[in-house]
């Protein structure tokens, strides 16, 4: 049975919404501040978490970015914000659905069922090899020439992400949206640096690339050295 982590802070439609998503079969974690809910992602590693975006410690959609910074799980946020802008902001802010309160628990399973559909994944994918770099996305695991790399989560995360698209020009704007979580034209200097820690745990140079070739004014390719 799916997880769902509820993150709302009202104790009345906390305990609605509760009784509901486990009437349809769920097996449910409630929490009703944003820290409790980033304890919860990493501790537990939940299928899938309803954010409400009115809780007291901070406010949610700044929760979402720092859940989004720390693992991939499909978010649904639930909101009483029901312009367009707004919605438009929180889907490029890293949610994947989002429903407008008040709304019916078949609605929102409805909704939940949906997000889950599309996030898993039709098979279970294998390690990709490229020249000498093999990436084990499931284990999680990176190997250059048989040897283990000592990886952070997110040099790993692009690392994955640009071996899975080898051989093509990957934008930066496309990095920082997928990898990062970043909305879209925000740009700064984290991929820059992710990329010189990247290199050097590949044993390359910006100036001498071997695996990752940087494509000035456009982004980051991945090949298998000549």
């Amino acid at each position: 049975m799916p997880a769902i982590l509820l993150v709302e802070d009202d104790v009345v439609v906390r305990a609605a919404v509760l009784r509901a998503l486990r009437e349809h079969g769920h097996v449910v974690l409630p929490v009703g501040t944003a820290l409790d809910a980033l304890r919860a992602v990493t501790t537990h590693r939940p299928d899938l978490v309803v954010l409400d975006l009115g809780l007291p410690d901070l406010d949610g959609s700044d929760a979402l970015r720092m859940i989004r910074g720390v693992c991939d799980v499909p978010v649904v946020v639930a909101t009483a914000r029901d312009d367009e802008a707004e919605i438009v902001r929180l889907l490029n802010a890293g949610a994947d659905d989002y429903v407008v309160k008040p709304f019916s628990s078949e609605h929102l399973a409805a909704r939940l069922s949906a997000v889950l559909r599309r996030a898993r994944p039709a098979r279970e994918p294998g390690p990709i090899e490229v020249g000498g770099l093999r990436v084990d996305v499931r284990r999680r695991e990176a190997e250059l020439d048989g040897r283990p790399l000592s990886l952070t989560r997110k040099e790993f995360d692009l690392l994955a992400y640009l071996a899975a698209r080898a051989g093509q020009v990957v934008e930066r704007a496309t990095l920082l949206t997928e990898v990062w979580r970043l909305p879209a034209g925000q740009d700064d200097q984290t991929l820059d640096v992710h990329l010189s820690w990247l290199r050097r745990k590949l044993g390359e140079r910006a100036a001498q690339p071997r695996y990752l070739h940087t494509v000035r004014g456009v982004g980051v390719k991945l090949v298998a050295p000549r």
